[in-house]
């Protein structure tokens, strides 16, 4: 065995389709595309979503909803997460990187804290948005509520 010998294993390789190289080919006239219609034209190319005439699916089903383009959406953080990071690692200032480093948080995230759960120590919290449960909970416990 040299180099010279080797070859595929038969049946991996698949020569491509000469079509339109004249009528002893066998795929002339044509070329394979059938008789008339749209798709035995040059430059062809069917739009998306068309079913062949038939009334497509997108115009078939209503239209519902709407999305508001001013919404701004929040990541939720609660109470009971921060108090768990606080007896973990005595971290008592909660800004956004504190929170990044922590996995809690991805990039441009905006944070609203939440309501949920209790509060065993002082923390100072700066995030971009509070719930009423929240922001009482805090400063009851002497913390410091700052909004972005």
């Amino acid at each position: 065995m040299n180099l010279s010998s080797l070859k595929p294993a038969k049946g991996s390789v698949k020569h491509s389709k000469r079509v339109g190289r004249g009528q002893g080919s066998g795929k002339g006239g044509t070329s394979t595309r059938g008789h008339k219609g749209a798709k035995a034209r040059s430059g062809y190319s069917r739009k998306i979503g068309f079913e062949g005439g038939q009334m497509p699916i997108y115009r078939r089903l209503p239209k519902f909803g709407f999305k508001n383009i001013n919404r701004v959406e929040y990541v939720g953080i609660n109470i009971d997460v921060l108090n768990k990071l606080n007896e973990a690692k005595q971290i008592e200032n909660f800004d956004l990187e504190v929170l990044k480093q922590n996995g809690l948080l991805s990039g441009n995230d905006k944070v609203k804290i939440l309501g949920r759960g209790e509060l065993n120590a002082k923390i100072n919290v700066t995030a971009h948005a509070f719930s009423e449960a929240a922001k009482k909970a805090i400063e009851e416990k002497g913390g410091v509520v700052t909004v972005i």
